[in-house]
């Protein structure tokens, strides 16, 4: 019987699943097989204990991550996978913005660094000091994270 050659050429295997990977910004300085765990002093707001980890399924998001983040540390972006129950940030969804556009999550499970993105654009510098300057008068007012 010939064989049609769109059809799968090796025999025996069926489709592969593929795990969802998600992005993890940060100025810490992480290797592959490392856990991002709650507990540590949060990259942003008050810089308290973290009660979540956060990930986004978008590299914006993670850039804007890595850029908002507090410390001298180099700008990261880490491939990450979640090992427990994620569910939407509330920052992000649908308390200030309808659904969940930037795709962002948290969870108090640890995360998996699994690889790094090393070549990604950032945002413009005077984009970046606008959003700083915002996040300051929303502190500023009282407006805190829901995450706190």
């Amino acid at each position: 019987m010939k064989q049609n050659k769109n059809e799968q050429k090796s025999r025996g295997q069926g489709s592969t699943p593929f795990a969802q990977t998600y992005f993890h910004g940060t100025r810490a300085d992480l290797k592959v097989g490392d856990l991002i765990e709650v507990g540590f002093n949060s990259n942003y707001g008050q810089k308290k204990n973290a009660k979540y980890n956060f990930l986004t399924a978008t590299l914006d998001a993670a850039i804007w991550g890595a850029e908002l983040a507090f410390g001298e540390g180099r700008e990261r972006i880490y491939l990450v996978e979640p090992t427990g129950a994620i569910e939407d940030d509330p920052d992000l969804t649908d308390k200030k913005f309808p659904g969940n556009p930037t795709k962002s999550y948290r969870s108090t499970h640890p995360f998996l660094v699994v690889g790094e993105v090393t070549i990604w654009q950032g945002h413009p510098l005077e984009q970046v000091k606008t959003m700083k300057e915002h996040l300051e008068r929303l502190k500023e007012q009282g407006i805190n994270s829901l995450n706190d």
